[in-house]
C-alpha cells in the first residue's frame, strides 16, 4: 500500500544524557525530548524519524534511558513505527551501545543496518518499507571523525531510488550548502549533491542547527530539525535567540509532496541575559547581580547570566556570585551557568576565589583567552568556547565505557566545539 497522504515525524540531535555536571539543564533536556515524543502521539504521525545522537554517549546513565524507552515503547504501543539512524554520539566501534538494545527489543528499526566500510569499497543501500505508508526509509548513520563521508561516496543507491512511492533518506551530517556562515571555512561536510538522489524527504541531524532546503539537484525537501534543546551555552542562546528551532519537524505529506512544520518543545523558561558592571565596586557588583537575578526568578526557570564590565575594585572572590542563591527556598530559579568571560576586575593577580571550583575555571580560561587572543580570533566568544570545551573534556564516563570509546567521544566533541574538519584531527 502507497498513502497519498500522512504525517510523520523527524527528531534529531535528542543527546539525553548530556549537561553533567548541571542536574537542572540535564533534567530540562531530558524533559523536552520526552515532550517531543508526546507531540508525535499527539499530532497522529504514521512514524517518527530520529536522525542520529538520541542519547550523548553510547552507553549512558540507565536513569536517562529508562524514560525515553518508556515513551518509546508508548508510541510503539499506541502503533507508531520509529525509524533510527546512529549518529556520531551513538556509534561506539566493537561493543555493544544502549541505541543496540533498545533495537533488540523492538522499540525501533534501524534504518541504515550496514557495516562500517572499506574507505572506496562500493555497497549496496539497504531500505525499509513503512507498512503502514508505503513509504521507503533508508539512511546513512553518523560517525566520529568524519568517517561516514566516505559511505556516501561509494553507496549504490540506485535500487532504492529505483523504488516507487515516497522516499524517505535519513543522515547524520554537515551539509556545506546549508551550513550557518560562522562554520563554513572550519567544518568540512558533505555537499547536498553526495546524498542519494530522487528522494522526497531528507531527514538531517548533527550540526545542532534547523534548516529547511533541497536536496540533490534542488528536487527533495531536505531538513533539519535542530537539536531538541542543546549541549552547549551556544545551543541554547541559539534556541533563545531564535536562531535555530528547538523541537521536532512534523511533516505532511499529501498527493507526494512533503511540507514541514518545526514544534518547539521547550518546557522550561530559559534566560540568558547580560548583567553590565562597568564602573561598580564589588559591593555595589553584588547588589546589581542579587537584583538582576531576583527579577528573573521563577519555578522551573534556568538563569544563564552573562557578566561584563570593568570593576572599580576588588577580584573574583570578592564578588562572591556562587553566594547570590544562598537563603532562596528550593522552589526558586536556579542559576546554572555563570558566564563571567566579559567581566575585568581591579586586581585579577590575587587568588581570592572564595566560591566553588568553576569560579576559578572561569578565571583560568578568561586569562588563557586574553593570551591566546589572535589565535582564537575566529571564534565570536572565544571565553564561552573554552568553557564549553572545558565541560565537554570533563564529561566522566558512562559506566562500563571502555577508554578508547570514552576518548573518542571526548575527542568528537572537541572537535565539534573547536571546529576542526574530521581530515585535520590526529
Amino acid at each position: 500500500m502507497v498513502a497519498d497522504e500522512f504525517v510523520f515525524a523527524h527528531l534529531a540531535d535528542a543527546h539525553v544524557g548530556a549537561w553533567p555536571r548541571d542536574a537542572a539543564v540535564r533534567t530540562a533536556l531530558r524533559e523536552s525530548v520526552l515532550q517531543a515524543l508526546a507531540v508525535v502521539d499527539d499530532r497522529d504521525c504514521a512514524f517518527l524519524l530520529i536522525s542520529g545522537d538520541l542519547f550523548h554517549t553510547p552507553v549512558p546513565d540507565p536513569a536517562e534511558v529508562a524514560p525515553v524507552a518508556a515513551a518509546l515503547r508508548l508510541l510503539v504501543d499506541h502503533g507508531r513505527r520509529i525509524y533510527v539512524i546512529y549518529g556520531s554520539h551513538d556509534y561506539v566501534a566493537h561493543r555493544t551501545s544502549w541505541l543496540d538494545v533498545l533495537a533488540e527489543t523492538g522499540l525501533f528499526l534501524r534504518a541504515a543496518p550496514e557495516a562500517v566500510h572499506t574507505e572506496g569499497d562500493r555497497w549496496t543501500l539497504p531500505y525499509l518499507t513503512d507498512p503502514g505508508t508505503g513509504a521507503r526509509i533508508a539512511g546513512i548513520s553518523g560517525r566520529s571523525q568524519g568517517l561516514d563521508r566516505g559511505a556516501f561516496l561509494a553507496v549504490d543507491s540506485e535500487a532504492f531510488r529505483a523504488e516507487p512511492g515516497f522516499k524517505i533518506f535519513q543522515f547524520h551530517a554537515a551539509i556545506r550548502e546549508y551550513l550557518p556562515p560562522a562554520l563554513r571555512q572550519h567544518i568540512e561536510g558533505i555537499s547536498k549533491e553526495d546524498l542519494p538522489g530522487g528522494c522526497d524527504y531528507y531527514a538531517g541531524g548533527h550540526i545542532h542547527q534547523s534548516y529547511e532546503g533541497t536536496g540533490p539537484g534542488g528536487l527533495g525537501l531536505l531538513v533539519n530539525p535542530g537539536a531538541v534543546f542543546g549541549t552547549s551555552v551556544t545551543d541554547i542562546e541559539s534556541g533563545v535567540r531564535g536562531r535555530s528551532a528547538r523541537g521536532l519537524a512534523i511533516v505532511t505529506v499529501r498527493g507526494g509532496v512533503p511540507s514541514v512544520e518545526f514544534v518547539g518543545t521547550a518546557l522550561h523558561d530559559v534566560q540568558v541575559f547580560d548583567i553590565d558592571l562597568g564602573g561598580a565596586s564589588v559591593r555595589e557588583a553584588r547588589a546589581r547581580v542579587a537584583h538582576e537575578i531576583e527579577v528573573r526568578r521563577a519555578p522551573g526557570a534556568l538563569l544563564f547570566p552573562r557578566i561584563r564590565g570593568v570593576l572599580t575594585d576588588g577580584s573574583l572572590g570578592a564578588l562572591g556570585l556562587h553566594r547570590s542563591l544562598e537563603g532562596t527556598d528550593a522552589t526558586a530559579a536556579p542559576v546554572v551557568h555563570w558566564d563571567l568571560s566579559g567581566l575585568e576586575t581591579a586586581d585579577t593577580t590575587k587568588s581570592e576565589l572564595l566560591g566553588p571550583p568553576e569560579s576559578l575555571e572561569l578565571t583560568m580560561i578568561r586569562g588563557l583567552a586574553e593570551e591566546e587572543k589572535s589565535r582564537l580570533s575566529d571564534f565570536e566568544n572565544p571565553e564561552a568556547m573554552l568553557l564549553d570545551l572545558l565541560h565537554e573534556l570533563g564529561q566522566p564516563p558512562a559506566e562500563g565505557e571502555a577508554r578508547a570509546d570514552y576518548e573518542g567521544q571526548r575527542s568528537e566533541g572537541a572537535r565539534r566545539i573547536l571546529r576542526v574538519p574530521p581530515q585535520m584531527a590526529r
